[in-house]
């Protein structure tokens, strides 16, 4: 074993290639941005809607965080953004997925509670529409999922306002018969803000935070490092653990050149920074790893590449680019900026960028 990680460490320091190609979009309207936003794609046109932000002060000077239900649409990569219409409420953290007839929201909260909604968003040539679907059987915000064919997988996630517990709960949602269903719960501790995947009928879960009780009745929260596969009739499988913990990925991570990305998030190194208002930002790295599972090794690869590193965050493949329309910067603070990635298939870090790879033991 020692021998076949040294040789693919050996493989990948082998030749350079850019890993990430980012370039920025138009950005969104408004000047703050938003956290936990809705994306994805209907028609041509990317959507974002909802989220929430701080519009006059920041957390840290006692200001109040605000939901939003406004609909931006970009029709193409160098247009315009326009509004195209509201949420149904002030709506975010939840889970969206591109799926064929617009984009499949789930979930989320606003300042009062968690939401069981889920709904379709869609523009058509007769303007903006919004479609009820079946509703998850229970309120989730702060969960992760992603769309498996004609299913969206969710796990995890809070209940309710505060995020005093998680659920290690799993849900799927049938766009064919508009029908939940309850799967096997994820073996891993109960938790939020993981990241999701899916890749040739199997859905993958990384990463998280795990919340417990602590002095004070204070929650204390766990930066969680563990991977883990779901496959329809075998179940879950552990993976990999991962190099380092992350949480509030943008999710779903995009498959490209046979591996997940994971771009960017907040590993915990820098919780509690103090003083808040000088917090330094998320880290700028991305994790990638091999889904083919016909590979016996599966390394994690980790390089500093991430351009704009964001937290609770969608991502959305739209025109060939994949895209992480806003989001979180550091704490309470949020970016208009929309960026978009190319990920060369072919990466091979350089020994100037920083590389981990680990072996496939859990």
């Amino acid at each position: 074993m020692i021998r076949l990680i040294t040789l693919l460490c050996m493989t990948v320091i082998a030749s350079a290639a850019d890993p990430l190609v980012w370039k920025q979009l138009p950005s969104l309207p408004d000047p703050l941005g938003v956290a936990g936003p809705f994306a994805g794609v209907s028609g041509t046109s990317l959507v974002v809607a909802g989220g929430a932000n701080f519009p006059d002060k920041m957390p840290w000077e006692g200001g109040k965080k605000v939901w939003h239900d406004r609909v931006w649409v970009l029709d193409k990569p160098d247009g315009t953004w326009r509004e195209a219409g509201k949420l149904p409420r002030p709506l975010g953290y939840g889970v969206s997925v591109t799926a064929r007839g617009g984009v499949v929201c789930v979930g989320g909260s606003d300042a009062q509670r968690h939401y069981a909604d889920t709904f379709l968003l869609s523009t058509e040539p007769d303007g903006f529409h919004v479609k009820p679907l079946a509703p998850l059987p229970i309120p989730l915000a702060n969960m992760t999922g992603a769309l498996m064919g004609d299913d969206v997988y969710i796990v995890g996630g809070a209940e309710a306002p505060g995020e005093q517990a998680a659920t290690n709960r799993a849900f799927v949602l049938s766009l064919k018969d508009n029908a939940w269903r309850e799967i096997e719960p994820l073996p891993g501790k109960a938790r939020i803000l993981a990241t999701g995947a899916t890749n040739d009928g199997k859905f993958f879960v990384f990463g998280g935070v795990a919340l417990s009780p602590g002095a004070d009745r204070k929650v204390v929260r766990e930066y969680l490092r563990d991977a883990w596969r779901y496959e329809a009739g075998k179940g879950w499988i552990a993976l990999a653990t991962m190099p380092k913990a992350v949480a509030a990925a943008p999710s779903p991570a995009p498959i490209v050149g046979e591996r997940v990305w994971i771009l960017g998030g907040d590993d915990g190194s820098r919780a509690g920074f103090q003083p808040i208002e000088k917090h330094p930002g998320f880290v700028g790295e991305a994790l990638s790893f091999p889904v083919d599972t016909r590979i016996r090794v599966y390394p994690w690869e980790s390089t500093d590449a991430v351009k704009a590193p964001r937290a609770t965050v969608p991502v959305v493949q739209w025109n060939g680019l994949v895209v992480i329309p806003s989001g979180e910067v550091r704490p309470g603070v949020r970016s208009p900026e929309v960026w978009s990635v190319e990920v060369n298939a072919v990466f091979r870090p350089t020994r100037s960028q920083r590389i981990r790879v680990i072996s496939n033991k859990p």
